[in-house]
C-alpha cells in the first residue's frame, strides 16, 4: 500500500514543513530525523491532527510556529515522535551485575542508602525491575539497614502516566522470574482482564517525572549511585552523546555506575568513566 493511501486524505508533508518539524524535534530532543523518517512523522502526527480538527500538516505547522500554539502543543508532539519500547529484565546481564557486584560496592563506598536514576524509563518496566533487584538485595541483608530510591524520568507524559500506575497485561511480565512475580505483582480481581499491578512496596520507592535530557539542568538529586540510560543515545549524534554523558557524570558520585544499551558505546568520548562490564561504566 502506498504511503499516501495509508495517510488517507491528508496531503504529504512538504519539504519545508518536514524541515521545520524535524528541526524542532532535533532541537528539543537531540534526535535526528532524516528524510527517510518523513512517512513515520506523518503517520504519528495524523491522529493528532484529527483530534485537533486540522485538515492538513500545513495548518498544524501554522498553529505551532505562527499562532502561538507551541507552548501548549509541544509536549503532545514530542510524545508522538518518541519511540518507547521496553521489557522487564531487558538486557538481563545488567541486573545480574547490579545484584552480584555493583550493589555491594555501592554500600561499601557510600553506605546503605542507594539512589538510582532510570533515564528514559518509558512505561516503567526498567525502574520496576530495578526495584525488584534492590528489594531482593535488602531482603537478603536484613541487618544492614539497606534502603533505596529510584528516580524514573522520560520526555513522554503519555508513557509516564502509564508507568506511574504500574498496571500491565499479564503477558508483559513473562520475563520476570516466577518467584518474583508471586512476590511483587498483584492480580486483578476481575480475572477476565488478565491485568497485574506492581506491589505497593515497590511503587513506594519510585518517583516518576518528566525530564528532557536536552535541558541544561536536571531536576534530579546529585551524588547518584547509578544511572541507567539504555537504548536512548542510539538516536543521538556523537557530540550530543558527549554533552549528555558529561552532564550525567556531574550527577554521579565517584564510584557510581552508568549502564547503557548493549548496542550502544561510549568509545571515542572523553569521560571520567572506566568500562567494567558489557555496556557498564564506573566513574573514577
Amino acid at each position: 500500500m502506498e504511503a499516501a493511501e495509508v495517510l488517507g486524505s491528508l496531503k504529504r508533508l512538504s519539504d519545508e514543513e518536514f524541515r521545520a518539524l524535524s528541526s524542532l524535534v532535533e532541537g528539543e530532543l537531540g534526535i535526528k530525523m532524516p528524510p527517510a523518517k518523513r512517512t513515520l512523522l506523518e503517520s504519528r502526527l495524523q491522529k493528532r491532527l484529527r483530534l485537533l480538527g486540522l485538515g492538513s500538516y500545513a495548518e498544524y505547522c501554522d498553529m505551532l510556529f505562527n499562532k502561538g500554539g507551541m507552548a501548549s502543543e509541544l509536549v503532545h508532539m514530542l510524545d508522538l515522535v518518541t519511540t518507547n519500547k521496553t521489557d522487564f529484565f531487558r538486557e538481563a546481564h545488567h541486573f545480574e551485575f547490579l545484584a552480584q557486584t555493583a550493589l555491594d560496592r555501592m554500600v561499601r563506598s557510600s553506605g546503605p542508602k542507594v539512589s538510582i536514576w532510570s533515564a528514559g524509563c518509558s512505561t516503567g518496566e526498567e525502574p520496576y525491575t530495578l526495584a525488584m533487584v534492590l528489594n531482593e538485595f535488602a531482603r537478603s541483608r536484613p541487618g544492614m539497614g539497606f534502603d533505596y530510591t529510584i528516580t524514573a524520568t522520560d520526555i513522554s507524559t503519555r508513557v509516564l502516566e502509564a508507568a506511574s500506575k504500574g498496571i500491565y497485561q499479564e503477558d508483559r511480565i513473562s520475563p520476570v522470574p516466577l518467584e518474583l512475580r508471586k512476590k511483587y505483582f498483584l492480580r486483578s480481581r476481575d480475572a477476565s482482564k488478565s491485568l497485574v499491578r506492581v506491589a505497593p512496596e515497590l511503587r513506594a520507592h519510585i518517583s516518576f517525572s518528566r525530564v528532557n535530557l536536552m535541558d541544561d539542568v536536571y531536576p534530579v538529586d546529585g551524588n547518584l549511585d547509578a544511572i541507567f540510560c539504555r537504548n536512548v543515545i542510539i538516536y543521538f549524534d556523537k557530540p550530543t552523546q558527549e554533552r549528555l554523558f558529561t552532564k550525567f557524570c556531574e550527577y554521579l558520585r565517584p564510584g557510581g555506575y552508568i549502564f547503557i544499551g548493549h548496542s550502544e558505546t561510549l568509545s571515542g568520548i572523553d569521560l571520567p568513566l572506566k568500562k567494567v562490564a558489557t555496556s557498564v561504566y564506573v566513574k573514577h
